[in-house]
């Protein structure tokens, strides 16, 4: 299992700084946020990747919050596909091994959603197969607002249509989307027995507490609000041989993945 903050820390300053930082604090993942677009020169990715190795970092990347690949507008679907390839051909530069992708909204037509993301994604793994770029996959996050497309079992059809998808476990969207569902030990059970027939060799999780209404999340919490309590999902993998990383994206990305590392005692520092 591995830990990491969902970006740079900036007590790093730079890129190399905060991977150092973040393996300072006993962390061995990071997710680059891409998510206002994927602006980093082929040069750059590799550099920045090489330092993650010699770190033994594990590098995943986000994808732009705006892709939409159900959206009413053609021009944006197309530009959909654009900024997942710009995200993946950095993650290959990077050597991350998945992208994480919020898909779409249902917006006015979600009878199509389903259909429209297995055409998009379809796209961007024939242009990935063009390029041969067969180190990176795709990751559709579960979502935590009610109009978006994002459940496990969405996930679960689209990987039927596309090669190389695979489902991103946002913990704290699942429960915001079900106003609070994740309250007992048996419900995160539930939730991950869903997840892991689904994730390939690597279970991606993102980690946080979360504020949340009737339409779902609201904003992302420290660890501390205990909604959900983590360590309900610690303790569903204690015991667990699969291998995981848990991206944190609380407000304190640092600091909370450390906090959730140490609810885990085989990986708890002195």
């Amino acid at each position: 299992m591995r830990f990491g903050p969902a970006g740079y820390p900036s007590e790093g300053k730079t890129p190399e700084g905060s991977l150092r930082y973040t393996k300072e604090r006993g962390l061995d993942a990071l997710e680059v946020e891409f998510v206002r677009g994927a602006r980093i020169s082929p040069e750059r990715a590799r550099e920045v990747g090489a330092a993650a190795k010699e770190l033994d970092i594990r590098l995943s990347c986000h994808a732009p919050y705006f892709i939409s690949f159900n959206s009413d507008d053609p021009e944006t679907r197309e530009k959909s596909v654009g900024w997942v390839m710009d995200t993946v051909r950095a993650a290959h530069g990077l050597g991350a091994y998945i992208i994480v992708i919020h898909a779409a909204s249902y917006g006015k037509s979600p009878g199509t959603a389903l259909e429209s993301v297995i055409s998009g994604l379809s796209r961007c793994k024939d242009k990935m197969d063009d390029e041969g770029i067969k180190d990176v996959t795709l990751g559709v996050e579960t979502m935590g607002k009610k109009g978006q497309f994002g459940t496990l079992e969405e996930i679960a059809r689209v990987m039927d249509g596309v090669d190389g998808v695979r489902p991103v476990l946002d913990v704290a969207h699942v429960h915001a989307r079900g106003v609070g569902c994740l309250r007992t030990r048996e419900d995160m059970g539930r939730l991950v027995g869903e997840f892991f027939p689904l994730c390939g060799d690597i279970a991606h999780f993102h980690i946080s507490c979360i504020k949340y209404g009737d339409r779902g999340e609201i904003s992302h919490l420290p660890l501390s609000s205990k909604d959900p309590d983590m360590q309900m999902l610690a303790d569903v993998l204690a015991d667990s041989e699969q291998d995981c990383t848990f991206i944190c994206e609380s407000p304190l990305i640092a600091e909370d993945a450390v906090v959730f590392r140490d609810m885990f005692p085989r990986y708890k520092m002195d």
